[in-house]
């Protein structure tokens, strides 16, 4: 594998990391903040339309892409014989991205967002799941939105170590 293959993959995965990182960020410093200013129904129905628009082919592809992209710029800078120091800033990079963006997503954020899906926002008792709502789901938030642009930094890092 030529090291430009491997430079080259490693910026796809550094920008991808970083874009979904980008609007994670968005969430948890005003998007969630403005929904939660809202009276409750409108909030829930608002967040109930975003994480049914957000399954966008283009959103997910990069969202869910990035972790196969991650490993197969790792095994590439592996496979080219980088530097055991460029290997292993490539693979914390995926691991960041796979465990910090991924994974709290799957099992923090995403059994909110089915919970958040069943409830009638204009039900008396959804307001108290909203509230309880907007502080962990952005609590959770908070790791991705930094967990994304870490692993982007480790990726476009890595080549500098090869």
């Amino acid at each position: 594998m030529s090291g430009e293959i491997v430079i080259a993959l490693s910026l796809a995965a550094s920008v991808a990391s970083a874009l979904i990182g980008g609007v994670l960020f968005a969430f948890s410093t005003f998007v969630m903040r403005a929904l939660a200013l809202r009276p409750a129904p409108e909030g829930i129905g608002a967040m109930q339309a975003i994480n049914v628009t957000v399954m966008s082919p283009l959103v997910m592809g990069i969202y869910m892409g990035t972790v196969p992209l991650g490993i197969v710029a790792t095994l590439a800078a592996w496979a080219a014989g980088w530097s055991g120091g460029a290997v292993l800033l490539m693979a914390l990079a995926a691991a960041t991205y796979t465990v910090g963006v991924v994974g709290v997503t799957g099992a923090g954020n995403v059994p909110l967002n089915n919970r958040l899906a069943r409830l009638q926002p204009a039900e008396p008792e959804s307001a108290g799941f909203w509230r309880h709502y907007c502080r962990r789901w952005t609590r959770l938030n908070h790791i991705r939105s930094v967990s994304g642009p870490a692993a982007g930094a480790l990726f476009a890092l890595a080549p500098l170590a090869a």
